[in-house]
């Protein structure tokens, strides 16, 4: 507790949700601010820049779509990142759990002699499993020998990165392939079916809104909902209240892991139809996954809020590149500086500022002398006594 004049500072325990968004919204716009630097140093207005941005991406009939198309990997990583970070488990390998996935169903689609009604199936089952499978070792590092899985999650993304790089160089590498490695296209039968005239591959969207609706009434609505809630805020808690922390965080993490798996099949199924490099499959989404999560608020239901706005971001980045002639990477840079004001401003939902009353003055009364007494208990005079 801190006193500034007419104002105290004191700890917040639980921000309103008014005050979170507000602040949320803060850090967005001071990024965007901080942003308008990056423009000028190109040579552009700050303010032609947005413009040129919003008007080719929502003000286009035909680009719009892309944002839709941008958000579904965003939606699938950030609403598994959302379990993973309720249970004070930080995931930061969504993009290794993606390529895992994404692995898996080229693997199932190209040699699994299987119907064709049940390709698509399977190939969901698989990157499910693969990017669960892919998340258990950090688990069990943390659970079992206490490893920070901060690290250990990130460096499993550079393992899957060079075992893709291995595969589509090696025995993946397709026959038809010129220039660039990559594996022969997938049957008919594992391609997705998108919207009409857009690249919007609805299946995978259906399953991320479904995911979303699912996850947000299990940690509502369910006793293991309520075990990952309350090791999240409390783990001595927890332990307490006869919550076992390995399995539930074990659960948590790979629903998490699972759901970035499905991310993988989406883009391989849905967009390439081949397994290509790590940098082709995924734009970083596992990475501004956390973004998305880290807006949500632990809400699955408001990552698919911010999983549109950061679709929005990404597919600015054709925009910049075509219209205004800038490197399509800036949107690395703008989702950098959105994380950076994001955790910049969590201090600012720790403690609020309220305002207390002045304290009245205390009046100071003036009051005579005690009187003496004498032994007879009669009041000795203190003036000047008379001269006899």
């Amino acid at each position: 507790m801190r006193r500034l004049g007419p104002w105290q500072i004191d700890r917040d325990p639980a921000p309103r949700g008014w005050w979170v968004l507000v602040v949320s919204l803060g850090a967005i716009a001071s990024a965007f601010l901080a942003a308008g630097a990056l423009f000028w140093a190109f040579g552009i207005g700050p303010a032609r820049a947005y413009s040129t941005i919003f008007l080719g991406t929502l003000g286009d009939a035909r680009a719009a779509p892309e944002v839709l198309r941008q958000a579904i990997p965003l939606l699938l990583c950030g609403v598994g990142l959302v379990m993973a970070f309720r249970a004070q488990f930080w995931n930061i390998g969504a993009e290794g759990q993606l390529l895992a996935g994404a692995v898996a169903a080229a693997g199932v689609a190209l040699f699994a002699p299987l119907p064709a009604p049940l390709v698509v199936p399977a190939m969901f089952a698989a990157g499910f499993a693969a990017g669960a499978l892919w998340g258990l070792l950090p688990t069990l590092l943390r659970l079992k020998l206490d490893v920070n899985e901060v690290l250990s999650t990130l460096m499993m993304n550079y393992i899957a990165l060079f075992f893709v790089e291995w595969l589509i160089h090696g025995p993946w590498k397709g026959q038809e392939q010129r220039g660039f490695a990559y594996t022969d296209t997938l049957p008919p039968a594992a391609w997705l079916p998108l919207l009409p005239g857009t690249r919007v591959h609805w299946v995978t969207l259906a399953l991320g809104l479904a995911l979303a609706g699912g996850l947000a009434f299990l940690l509502a609505r369910t006793k293991l909902g309520f075990e990952i809630r309350v090791l999240g805020q409390n783990p001595t808690a927890s332990r307490y209240a006869g919550i076992n922390p390995l399995r539930t965080t074990l659960v948590a993490m790979l629903i998490s892991a699972g759901a970035a798996g499905l991310a993988g099949v989406g883009e391989v199924a849905g967009i390439h139809h081949r397994l290509l490099a790590p940098d082709q499959i995924s734009l970083g989404y596992g990475y501004a996954a956390i973004i998305v999560a880290w807006l949500a608020r632990g809400s699955p239901l408001a990552a698919v809020l911010t999983a549109l706005f950061l679709g929005l971001i990404f597919s600015s980045g054709d925009v910049m590149k075509v219209t205004l002639q800038m490197p399509f990477r800036v949107t690395d840079i703008f989702n950098g500086l959105i994380l950076f004001f994001l955790i910049g401003s969590e201090r600012l939902l720790t403690y609020r500022l309220r305002r207390v009353p002045r304290p009245a003055p205390h009046a100071t009364a003036v009051s005579p002398g005690p009187e003496r007494q004498t032994g007879a208990g009669i009041p000795e005079e203190t003036g000047v006594a008379e001269s006899k």
